[in-house]
């Protein structure tokens, strides 16, 4: 047994009403974060190298000041550049997954409106 024309007609009505809500909702999203463009993306890169760099050339400037009135075996210059860079990176990792979390918050609230 088929189902009426009716109540098929209907079904496939609802289905085409749910996709055209459904991008509605993606476009009103898409035009809301606008302000998000490219500028945001570049704000983000910025944020994400200085969060690197700096660790780096701090832990430099401090390996050379030990390395020139410590003389040692052990070259501080190298070693605090290491552990700058590792610091940077985590600091980068938590930037980033701070913004991925912000980012999947805001999708989350908005599949439940």
């Amino acid at each position: 047994m088929s189902k009426p024309p009716e109540e098929d007609s209907n079904r496939r009505r609802e289905e085409f009403l749910n996709r055209v809500s459904a991008e509605e909702n993606r476009k009103i999203i898409s035009r809301q974060r606008k302000a998000h463009g490219i500028w945001f993306g570049l704000g983000m890169i910025g944020t994400v190298g200085w969060s690197i760099s700096v660790p780096i050339l701090v832990g430099v400037a401090l390996g050379i000041w030990i390395d020139s009135n410590w003389p040692s075996r052990v070259p501080w210059t190298l070693t605090l550049l290491l552990v700058g860079l590792f610091l940077g990176l985590l600091n980068a990792w938590y930037w980033i997954m701070r913004e991925q979390k912000a980012i999947e918050q805001e999708r989350g609230e908005r599949k439940h409106e």
